[in-house]
C-alpha cells in the first residue's frame, strides 16, 4: 500500500508514495488502485497517456465531475493547481508542485481544481480519470497566467500552448456561480 500525503495546501489533493520492486531485470511498481481513493466511485474509468516537449504547458483544466490521478512515467514536469471550489476555505489558493518519474508519486486531482502542467524535459504522463470524455462537456479552462490566481510557474522561457489553452478565459470573466461548488 501506497502512502498519501496532502500534496499542497489545497485540501483533497493528495501525493502517493509509491513502492517500487528493482532487481537484476529492472522494476515493478503498482502505479494506480480505485480502492486507494475510496472518496471517489471509480465508475467509468478512462486511462490516457500525454507525451510533451520540454516547454509545452497544458491547462488549466478543471471539471465538474471527475477526478484526475497522474503518474509520471518519462521525464519531469511542474504541475500547477488552482482551486476553483467556491465552498473550498482555500478559494482562489495557487500552488505548483514537481513530479519526476525518478520519484514514484502519483497525484490525485478532485473535482473542482484547475491543473495543468509545464513539461520541464520531454514527458509522458500517463492519466487516469474516473469518467469517460464526454466530448468537452465537463472540460473546462482557466488562462495559465491569470494574475488573479497566479499560480506561480516560474517559467524558464514563454512556454508553448494549445490554441485552446491559449484562449482559456481569465478569472474575472468565469461567472462566480459557473465554478464548482
Amino acid at each position: 500500500m501506497p502512502t498519501f500525503t496532502e500534496a499542497t495546501t489545497i485540501p483533497g489533493v493528495l501525493l502517493v508514495e509509491l513502492r517500487s520492486f528493482a532487481d537484476e531485470r529492472g522494476r515493478f511498481m503498482e502505479t494506480f488502485r480505485k480502492e486507494w481513493f475510496p472518496q471517489r466511485a471509480w465508475g467509468s474509468t478512462q486511462s490516457n497517456r500525454s507525451d510533451s516537449r520540454a516547454g509545452v504547458l497544458r491547462g488549466l483544466h478543471y471539471h465538474f465531475d471527475q477526478v484526475d490521478y497522474w503518474y509520471v512515467a518519462a521525464g519531469r514536469i511542474r504541475v500547477g493547481l488552482a482551486d476553483l471550489r467556491r465552498s473550498s476555505p482555500v478559494f482562489r489558493c495557487a500552488t505548483t508542485i514537481e513530479l519526476d518519474a525518478a520519484d514514484n508519486r502519483g497525484l490525485y486531482i478532485p473535482n473542482g481544481v484547475a491543473h495543468g502542467f509545464l513539461a520541464l524535459t520531454d514527458v509522458t504522463l500517463f492519466y487516469i480519470v474516473d469518467n469517460y470524455y464526454d466530448g468537452g462537456r465537463d472540460e473546462f479552462g482557466l488562462a495559465w497566467d491569470d494574475p488573479d490566481v497566479a499560480v506561480p510557474w516560474q517559467p524558464p522561457a514563454p512556454p508553448v500552448l494549445s490554441g485552446r489553452d491559449a484562449a482559456n478565459p481569465r478569472f474575472r470573466a468565469i461567472p462566480f456561480e459557473s465554478l464548482p461548488q
